[in-house]
């Protein structure tokens, strides 16, 4: 299977980002298996670092990796789901997945996570909301012995 992740860098050498911002699954590695929601990653990191390039990393893992490590697996947005990204982005909860994959709760996408965090929308409501908009795929990795199995191909500047 062939996975994509935009940057600002070359990177043929993954690592687990610790520290910063926190993100949707955790800190990890993340991915994707479409390549243009990468290319529109890369651009978007590309205009707020202010950086001169923007490239797309291409890598390839076994399509049976999943069945070796732990995952934890969401399909489409849900309660559950809601609830991970919430409790991942306000740093309250830790994992110990290898991997997760799931919709990307990117920045369209704010309003609603914003009025669910007031209280203004249940999560009915905000699930609700979610479900209307495209969302993308991601799947980050959580450690190294996963990340190991990741293999660069190529990158193509942007």
């Amino acid at each position: 299977m062939k996975l994509y992740h935009g940057s600002t860098q070359i990177i043929s050498l993954p690592k687990i980002i610790i520290g910063g911002h926190f993100l949707d699954f955790g800190y990890g590695f993340y991915t994707t298996t479409n390549k243009e929601q990468a290319i529109r990653w890369a651009g978007i990191k590309k205009h707020r670092t202010k950086s001169q390039n923007a490239y797309l990393n291409i890598y390839e893992i076994n399509d049976n990796i999943f069945d070796s490590f732990s995952i934890l697996r969401f399909e489409n947005p849900s309660r559950e789901w809601l609830e991970f990204v919430i409790g991942n982005r306000q740093g309250t909860i830790t994992h110990n997945y290898d991997f997760v994959c799931g919709p990307v709760a990117n920045d369209t996408l704010y309003q609603a996570f914003t009025l669910y965090e007031a209280g203004v929308l249940s999560v009915e409501e905000t699930v609700a909301r979610l479900k209307v908009h495209k969302l993308f795929d991601q799947i980050s990795f959580h450690t190294e012995k996963v990340l190991e199995k990741l293999s660069f191909l190529e990158n193509k500047i942007l």
